[in-house]
């Protein structure tokens, strides 16, 4: 089995440690990483109205993955993006979120993560709704030797980043991360997981805003964890 870690532009630039953890879970289980030059899936193209300009970066995702049985990547968001596009079935059939291979294609649930600390899980929009990953993030994160996982209220809800959605409707989008880390904050937890540094990066930020301890942290993080 071949697999190509996609590792998406937001992770590349500015969350290295994520898809340096994503390949160090992949390599302990023994998954073959075929190495390739990454490009952007088109998502934010397709989102802000510029489908078009979406079909070259889909032609390159094509050709740089197609000699790997998977494209895995840590993103429920932009695997999800891929997934959309249904006139490139071959693509779509390969395209997984981390979590999914993992549960799915792995068929395990315990990875050997040790991480003790209090944490709650926020469910993105896109894993939810696009990627559809179902439980299976928090399959991986209960596996998760020495967590302690609280229950996040309304954890289905949007906290407001949304792309673009942050920027043209900053005072919805305020309001909504306002809800967010009242909720992540009654949980009294340490650090919040996420599928998406997209998320993260909008929750991380209002947290600090806020001078609050708890931290985020990517899924794929915990699960490279052994301490």
């Amino acid at each position: 089995m071949k697999v190509g870690l996609f590792s998406t532009c937001i992770n590349s630039i500015y969350f290295t440690r994520t898809v340096a953890a994503t390949r160090l879970v992949l390599e302990r289980l023994g998954v073959e990483i075929i190495d390739t030059e990454q490009v952007c899936c088109g998502q934010m193209h397709i989102n802000s109205g510029y489908p078009d300009l979406a079909k070259p970066l889909l032609d390159r995702v094509e050709k740089n993955f197609r000699k790997v049985d998977y494209i895995v990547a840590p993103s429920a968001s932009c695997i999800g993006s891929l997934r959309e596009h249904e006139d490139r079935p071959e693509l779509v059939a390969k395209c997984l979120d981390l979590s999914e291979f993992l549960v799915d294609v792995l068929k395990v649930t315990d990875v050997g993560a040790t991480f003790n600390h209090r944490v709650t899980f926020h469910t993105t929009c896109h894993s939810l709704r696009v990627a559809k990953l179902g439980d299976k993030p928090q399959q991986l994160l209960n596996a998760v030797a020495g967590i302690e996982v609280i229950d996040l209220p309304a954890a289905d809800s949007c906290c407001g980043f949304g792309g673009t959605f942050s920027v043209k409707n900053s005072d919805v989008s305020g309001a909504m991360l306002a809800d967010k880390i009242s909720n992540i904050e009654s949980t009294k937890a340490k650090y919040v997981v996420s599928a998406d540094n997209s998320c993260l990066m909008h929750i991380g930020g209002g947290l600090q805003r806020k001078r609050d301890r708890i931290e985020v942290i990517h899924l794929a993080e915990v699960l490279a964890s052994r301490g």
